[in-house]
Order: structure tokens, then sequence, then C-alpha cells
């Protein structure tokens, strides 16, 4: 039984679904996953373009559970670290449980150069392992990202993960995927955006997710949000791979909490939350 859970986690993150270049945080998980354009402490951590956005030290931790199965857990804590020259950013990221399971480690910058032009790098440590006898695997790779403001209300942004290819197994021709993704944000007022994006990785068809986001009052924000998923084979109607997703978000001074949950019309329900702590 814990081979066949083993493999089945194995398959999921062969479709850039789990731990390698994840999408962290409930605000995008209720917006589809969307977050290149975003500001936010865990948008930092998607794009790190959106580190120099952010100008308060923060904590945060995120998890997630997969479409409710114990074994599909997905937790992850950041640190962020603005300074004059720019904003540091930590993150952690931990998905599967005691016979696989993934880790990240990101170390990132994100700088301004201009109003309405910035630009990150992150270090990753990689590290994967498998029980009975398949051992652990540990690799470095890089990412990096932009965004642009093109207007008041208009804001694009893009990510590029592991641009230059780092194999697993040279041998078998088994490498960590190169993920490239773009998208944009617009703002159609002060309390309502909506969000689009595309990704393409090197071994799977592209997928597309969006979403939208209206502030309610001044501290709450409700998402709606849509995407489909990677495939090799890829069926060639979105509906048979489709991900719906809704969440909400509460905002304080010192503390703001999200919740998000995700639909898939197969696999189930898969909820999230954040915590973030921000400090003086």
């Amino acid at each position: 039984m814990k081979i066949t859970i083993s493999i089945f986690l194995i398959l999921v993150s062969s479709c850039g679904y789990s731990g390698h270049y994840n999408v962290l945080g409930a605000r995008s998980g209720g917006l589809g996953r969307s977050s290149l354009a975003l500001s936010g402490f865990w948008a930092g951590f998607n794009n790190q373009a959106s580190l120099a956005d952010y100008n308060k030290l923060s904590a945060g931790i995120y998890y997630e559970n997969r479409f409710i199965v114990k074994e599909m857990n997905l937790a992850a804590g950041g640190f962020i670290l603005p300074t004059k020259s720019g904003t540091f950013g930590l993150n952690l990221t931990w998905f599967g449980y005691s016979d696989f399971n993934e880790k990240k480690i990101g170390l990132g910058y994100g700088r301004k150069f201009g109003k309405s032009f910035s630009a990150g790098i992150q270090l990753d440590y990689l590290s994967t392992y498998i029980a009975e006898n398949y051992g652990k695997k540990s690799l470095i790779t890089f990412e990096l990202g932009f965004k642009a403001s093109l207007g008041e209300n208009f804001i694009i942004g893009g990510h590029l993960f592991n641009p230059v290819p780092v194999y697993i197994q040279k041998e078998f021709n088994d490498r960590i995927p190169t993920v490239f993704s773009i998208g944009a944000v617009y703002y159609i007022s002060n309390e309502l955006l909506i969000t689009l994006e595309t990704e393409k990785s090197s071994e799977f068809k592209p997928l597309i997710r969006g979403g939208i986001e209206y502030q309610i009052i001044n501290r709450v924000a409700v998402r709606m949000g849509y995407s489909t998923l990677p495939s090799q084979t890829g069926a060639t109607k979105f509906s048979i791979a489709s991900i719906f997703s809704f969440g909400f978000s509460l905002n304080f001074d010192k503390f703001d909490i999200d919740f998000a949950s995700s639909y898939h019309n197969v696999l189930g329900w898969s909820p999230s939350m954040t915590a973030i702590f921000k400090f003086d």
C-alpha cells in the first residue's frame, strides 16, 4: 500500500503539481493559482520580482491538503526582510509524507529599477526522498522573474524556473523541468481585480489560470478562480482537466489570514490556508 501511494505521488509530482515549483499561498489558491503580477507576501515567492513590492518585515506559514489525502500534505514557511538595497526572502517547502517527500529551500532577492519595473532571482535547493531503498537525491537550481507596470491599472509579470536544465539521472534523461510562465493583473477599481496567466513546462502542454478578487470592505476580500492541469497527452477539452477555486481573506494591522479551496472534478477538494505575521 505504501509503495502504491508513493508511485501515485511520483506521478503527481511529475506533472508539475507538487513541491518543486509550486505556487504558494491561499490568495493565489483562490485565484486559480495565478500570482505572477500580484503583490503580497506569498507573491514574492512565486515571482521573486514581487519581493521588491513588499516593505514589511514579515513571516508566514502555509498549509494545503491536496485532494484531502493525508500523504499529500504541502506545508511551507517564509520570511521576508526589506532593506534599502532590495528585499530578501527565505522560504521552505515540504510536500508528501514519510516514505515519499520533496523539499525545497529558496533564498530570493527582489529589487525595483525605477517606478515601473522590478526583477528578482532565487537560488533553490531541491531534495527528493523515496523509501524502499531508493534513497535521497538533492539538486541545486535557480529561478528568476520580472514585473512591469503598463499604466496605473495594468501590470504584467513573468517567471522562469530552472533555466539551465538540471538532471536527476542524466543517463536516463531524467531532469527537473524548465517552466516559463507569464501573466497579468488588471485593476478594474481599487476594490476589484482580475488575473490571467499561462504556463509552459518543457515536458507538458501549456496551461491557463486566472481569477477575480473583490474587496468587500477594507479588511475582507473574496476570490474565485479557474485553472487547467498540465498534461502530456492532454485532453483538448479544458473541462476534462479543470480546477475551480474560491477563497477569502481577513486582513489586520499585524496579522493576515487567507483561506482557499479548489475542486478537481475527479480528484475532489484541496483546502489551504495561510497566516502572515507583520513586525514593526
